[in-house]
Parts: structure tokens; sequence; C-alpha cells
């Protein structure tokens, strides 16, 4: 199985797993204002029988997606199927033809299995198989006067704290027994995919599933490595949420651990970190769905693929805009991360449309300079040094699209508190109308996005006058250092520490300030994180002159820049890392020196378009030509050839 870049968009963790199922666009042309994303939309009619593929007569070559396998080795994939009721059956002969069948949900339209490119051939034949795709994997996106920012204060001061309501938050679980969470945590549960290459559960009972007792608990021996709890990410979006401390001190909360732990120090970084499966998180937001709970919204503080434009249309996008469609005829908003890359657009499934995709702003009503924003956000929420819980009984401050996201989930719990006949989507409509409208500039046109105000929905305040925003980083492609930064991921999720999937991080602790809840907690010390964001040098190099920055201390690039680089690249690529490990400086360098085959060619003309593309340059076309190539499982040597040629153009 080869893993994806962990770039941890907070997840806010926005624990950013990262594939999409397709490339990331061209950022510099980002959707029009007039294209908004529409959570109150209806979902489309589903097809007529007339207008759907016929299983049976479809080409089973179709129905496995380009590049499974295609390098040798086997692959993690999900098997979509046509009923239900066709898992077993399928499942069972699968295993008898040697196909590993990893994992069997009950009452689901697909398993997942690892296999090669030839076994996940054969099993497309079974006219029962619909698709096979990826199991892809997501990382934890990156949580203070923010309540009164957002009018919160006043609406608990009305006596709305958002009792009789629910928040669900998929993230790393929680410390089930911190004084912010005292009797209000109503349900737990836990989808954790294992592998025998280094992936392990976090669910107690070390199975893939488990929904009785402390479900997830993020006190469990999994979550810890040398005395730090990974899993701290998790807690914390919950007490900003729905915390003693948070915009909903009154809701419940259901806890769902959707987190793996991924002991793979060449993938995290560090000797282990935290990946959610998309396998996990269907069934998670299935949980969910089937709860007899009164909820009010889910929470996904965690991201992966970066779109500028919605990504309904796309296989991934379209699997969880089922979910999310789902969730919302039973009233229930998913409220994502948009991510932490300075990216005009937002990560998988931020993008999905009938999301509420949320944006980070500071105190002092400004967009946080690494934070995504463009047409495709919904609302900012303070998202910037927020203090909230987390394992131990403490609590720290955190910053990233992570901490804005559940700011927004809690104010969904205030609101159908006090409208509790009003649709969800109404709500949700009725907190961007209220917001105080966000104006700035996008690729030269402007945006208009509300930042959440409460006081403004719930207690008859005017809506506050528009904030114009002139949100950049500096000419150097780097973020002023004087300004917040996402902690503890540089994308949408939260990232645990010490698995920081940041560029680089500072030796220098900076020791938090003693707080005081109910009992007195200690001082925690968090290692700042970089903010990992693209370039605007916009400077086309040469492979040669990539490879010499690569090269430790040879090139003018820090090799941090360089790191961040290669994150993004495996957030926006197939190829790498999928088929071509890329992942860190060392395995960069050698895809740049050691084009001996047509395959290694290529390889190396992509993997210098694409660090182009970070450093600053536009345009994906190309690149999205080129890996199509890289991808089949047949690739001729003209089109390997021609392939190649066509990038190596656009690095001159």
């Amino acid at each position: 199985m080869r893993f994806r870049p962990l770039i941890v968009s907070t997840i806010a963790l926005a624990l950013l797993p990262l594939s999409g199922p397709a490339y990331a666009e061209d950022p510099t042309p980002t959707p029009q204002p007039s294209v908004t994303q529409t959570p109150t939309e209806q979902p489309p009619p589903p097809p007529s029988a007339e207008d759907s593929p016929d299983p049976e007569s479809a080409d089973p070559d179709s129905k496995v997606e380009d590049g499974l396998g295609v390098d040798g080795g086997t692959e993690r994939a999900i098997v979509e199927l046509t009923h239900p009721a066709e898992t077993a059956p399928v499942a069972t002969q699968a295993a008898a033809e040697s196909v590993d069948v990893v994992l069997q949900p009950q009452s689901q339209p697909f398993m997942v299995v690892e296999g090669t490119a030839e076994e996940l051939a054969k099993l497309a034949e079974d006219p029962r198989v619909a698709s096979i795709h990826r199991d892809r994997t997501y990382t934890p996106a990156e949580v203070a006067p923010s309540l009164s920012l957002i009018g919160a204060d006043k609406v608990h001061a009305a006596g709305n704290a958002g009792a009789g309501q629910v928040v669900a938050v998929l993230d790393t679980g929680i410390d089930v027994d911190h004084p912010w969470f005292k009797d209000r945590i109503v349900a737990q549960a836990c989808f954790s995919a294992t592998e025998d290459s280094g992936v392990e559960s976090l669910c107690p009972n070390g199975a893939n599933a488990q929904t009785d007792g402390d479900a997830a608990d993020a006190m469990t021996p999994k979550c810890l490595l040398d005395g730090v709890n990974l899993c701290d990410h998790g807690s914390h979006v919950a007490g900003i949420a729905a915390g003693t401390g948070g915009v909903a001190p009154g809701a419940g909360i259901v806890a769902v651990q959707v987190f793996s732990r991924l002991n793979d120090e060449a993938s995290c970084g560090e000797p282990a970190c935290l990946v959610a499966y998309e396998s996990s998180l269907r069934q998670a937001l299935d949980y969910v769905r089937d709860l007899n709970q009164p909820i009010a919204a889910v929470n996904m503080s965690l991201g992966g693929m970066l779109y500028d434009q919605s990504c309904d249309a796309t296989e991934e996008g379209a699997i969880f805009k089922e979910k999310f469609d789902a969730l919302l005829a039973k009233g229930i908003a998913t409220v994502v991360a948009a991510g932490n890359e300075y990216y005009e657009g937002t990560a998988h499934p931020a993008c999905v449309s009938t999301a509420v995709a949320v944006g980070a702003n500071d105190n002092s009503d400004t967009i946080a300079e690494w934070s995504n924003r463009g047409p495709l956000l919904d609302l900012f929420a303070p998202g910037v040094d927020i203090e909230s819980a987390v394992p131990d009984n403490t609590t720290v401050v955190y910053s990233g699209t992570s901490m804005a996201t559940p700011q927004v989930t809690g104010a969904l719990a205030l609101m159908k508190k006090a409208m509790p006949d009003k649709p969800m989507a109404e709500l949700i409509e009725t907190l961007k109308s209220t917001g105080r409208p966000y104006v700035y500039d996008v690729s030269g046109t402007q945006v208009t996005t509300p930042r959440l105000d409460l006081a403004a929905a719930l207690t008859g305040a005017a809506v506050q006058p528009p904030v114009t925003q002139t949100p950049s980083p500096g000419t150097d492609g780097t973020i002023d250092d004087t300004a917040p930064e996402p902690d503890p991921s540089d994308s949408s999720g939260p990232t645990p520490a010490p698995a920081d999937p940041a560029p680089s991080a500072s030796s220098t602790p900076i020791p938090l300030p003693t707080v005081t809840v109910t009992v007195t907690v200690t001082e925690t010390a968090k290692l700042p994180a970089a903010v990992c964001t693209r370039g605007t040098a916009a400077q086309k190099l040469t492979a040669k002159k990539w490879a010499l920055e690569l090269h430790r201390a040879s090139g003018t690039i820090s090799d941090e820049t360089l790191g961040c680089y290669l994150k993004l690249i495996g957030k926006s690529s197939k190829v790498f890392p999928e088929l071509t490990k890329a992942s860190s400086l060392g395995t960069a360098y050698r895809v740049l020196k050691s084009p001996q085959t047509r395959k290694a060619k290529l390889d190396s003309a992509l993997l210098t378009a694409w660090l182009n593309w970070a450093h600053g340059t536009n345009g994906t076309t190309a690149l999205a030509a080129a890996e199509k190539v890289r991808l089949s499982s047949k690739p001729s040597a003209a089109a390997l050839k021609k392939a190649t040629s066509n990038i190596l153009k656009t690095v001159k």
C-alpha cells in the first residue's frame, strides 16, 4: 500500500489524508461568485434506469480506477457493489480467489480489499461490482475572545446554550472524563481501519469498529507516542463546539473516532501519525445518520485534495455528497474545514456543495493569512489562538480552520434550539445572510463571504457592515512571521503532536499559560507549526535546478519550504506518491536524477512541473493529461514520450 504524504489540513485535525479522486484544477481561474455553494438545494433526482449504466454490460477495465497497482504490488481499494446484499457473497468469492478482504461492513454496498492490479481487474469482471477505487486517506486539520466576536455570549445570556441538541464530532476521539464534557457525551463509536503495513486500530477493542462503551476514548495506549497524546485534536474540536467553554455548552456530544495510527516515519516525518481512511469516514457518517438523537450538525475538521470548484461530479465527491444529502434530509448539517493552504478553494470534502465549508479569521475580524478562501466557502469563523480541551483534563491554544469549523457546528446547535421547526437548510442560510460580510479579491474577482455572527442571527442585532480584506502572503511566498499559525497542522484538520505535518517546527517550545477549569491545569508546551502554502515566486526551474535545490544545503530554497511543496504536490497529484514515492527530499531527488525508463522520464518531468506549480506558477491542464497517461495500465512508448515532451514544454 502506498501512502500519500500526510498533509494535515488541520483536521482541522483538518487531518488530511490526502487524496482526492481528481486532479486539483488550475488555481488561478476560480469559480465566479455566482457559482456558490447551495446547501439549501435539493439533491438532484436519481438517474432513471435508462440513464444508469448496466454493471453487467460495463467494461471491466472501466470499473477500476486508473493507476491501481500499475507498478506492481498490492493496493488497498474500495469495491463498490450494486446492492448491500451482494457484499457477503462477493467477499466470499473474492477471498476464495486469494484477494485479501480486509473490511466487510454489514448492510453497506461496499467492501475493502487488498489486491494486485490483476486480482482487482479479475474482481471487476463480476457484474455485482460497480467500481473499484483507492481507499484514500485523510489527515487532521488545525482551535479567546472568539465567543464574544461571534455573539455567542449574548445568545448564552438570553438563555440558549443548546440544551437538548447534539453535535457529532468525527475526529480523533475524546477525553471522556474531561471536565469540559461532564455528563454530555451521549454516544461514542470508533471506525478505525487496519493494515499489515503498520496501520493500527485506535478502537479500544483493537478491532476495525466499536460502538459500545468508551469506543472513542482518546486515552487508549495506541494514542500515545513517547508520552505525547496523538489523539488530542478531537477533544479540542469537541470543546470548541460544545465544551464548557465552547459555543454550545449545553449541547450533547456524539464522539466518533475515525482515525488509524500509521507507524511509518517515511510517510509521517515522525515514528507515527494519524490517518483516516475513506472507508472509516463513510461508516461513521452512516452511523451518525442512523442514531436516534436530535443531532444538529456533524463536524469534520479534516481534508484531502485541493479543489477550486465544486467536486460533486468527481467519484469521491459524489460519494460524500450522497452522505451529506442523506444527513441534511434528516435535518443534520455537515460542517467541514476549508483547509490552511492559503488556497483559493478548499480541501476535500469541503468542496462538496452541500457541505458547510468554513475558513478562519482572527479576533480582529481579519481573514487568517493561511486560511483557504474563495467562492466555495460558506462562512468564516474565529480560528486563531483558540483555547480548548485536550486529554489529561487540560486545555491548550491551537489555530486553524479546524478550530473555526466547530464554531459553526456549535452555532447550528444554538440555531436549531431556538428554531426547532425550521429546516436545517434555512438555518444555514440564516447564518450566511446575517454574517458580517468579508469582501476580498480572488484572481481579480471580488468575492464576499460572511463571518459567523450569532448575535445578528438570534438576538435581533443588526448585520454588521462589510469589512474589506486584503489577505496575501509575503512576496517571497512565506507568511508573516508575526501572524498566528495553524497548530498543530498545516492543513484543515487537527495535526497531533508530535506527528507534525507542517514542513518545519521550531525547536524552542512556547509555554502556554496555566489555565484553571474546575481543576488546576498544568502548564503545557507546544511546538509552533509553520504554515504550508504555495509560493508566490512564479519562477520556473528545470529538473536539474530542482534537483540542486532538493540536495541538502545546495540550493537557495529552505528544506522546510521544499518539504511543504512536496506535501502540496501529494494533495494535488495522483502519481506522487500513489505510484512514485516523492514525499521526502531524498526520494524526490532520486526521481529527478534517475530517469532511466520511459516511465521514469515522465515521472521526472511531472515532478519538475508540480514543483514549479507549488513554487507559484499556474496551469495544471497539461499535468492532468500527462498523469492520465502515467496512470494507464499499459501506456505505449509513444504515449509516454509525447506526454513527457508536453510537460517539458511547460517548464521552459
